[in-house]
């Protein structure tokens, strides 16, 4: 066999071959199927469970320290009775009550935040704290 011949031959049986092997039809629904063990979306589950209850890093303002407690009840009371969509968080640090407000992912939005209430209360400044996962009603 000449090498014409070889390569006409080869190419043919490449043709053949590539056909044959392709050949399957191919019907589109547009659905995919998926077939998994249930344990699987037990452990989304809980993964899904376990992050959302986890606090994350990020800012909060604070809008008032000092020893007196009724101060910052009182100063606590006049940020939720401005901002009642802003969450106040009231934590006790021997010996300061510390009032902080919000739960933001980013100094920016902080900042933001910050000079819209800077009028009310001109001695807030920005802390970086643990916060809720803003959105999150899991742990309410």
């Amino acid at each position: 066999m000449n090498p014409i011949s070889r390569a006409l031959f080869f190419v043919i049986s490449f043709t053949f071959i590539n056909r044959y092997i392709y050949a399957q039809t191919v019907s589109d629904t547009g659905k995919i199927e998926i077939i998994q063990d249930q344990k699987i979306n037990e452990l989304v589950d809980k993964h899904i469970e376990i992050n959302s209850k986890a606090p994350i890093k990020g800012y909060r303002i604070k809008i008032h320290f000092g020893s007196d407690k009724n101060k910052a009840k009182e100063v606590k009371g006049s940020f939720i009775a401005k901002f009642p969509n802003v969450p106040a968080y009231e934590k006790y640090d021997q010996p300061n009550f510390n009032i902080r407000v919000g739960d933001f992912r980013t100094k920016l939005e902080a900042y933001k935040f910050l000079k819209e209430i800077q009028l009310d209360f001109p001695a807030a400044f920005i802390v970086q704290d643990e916060i809720e996962f803003p959105g999150n009603k899991l742990s309410e």
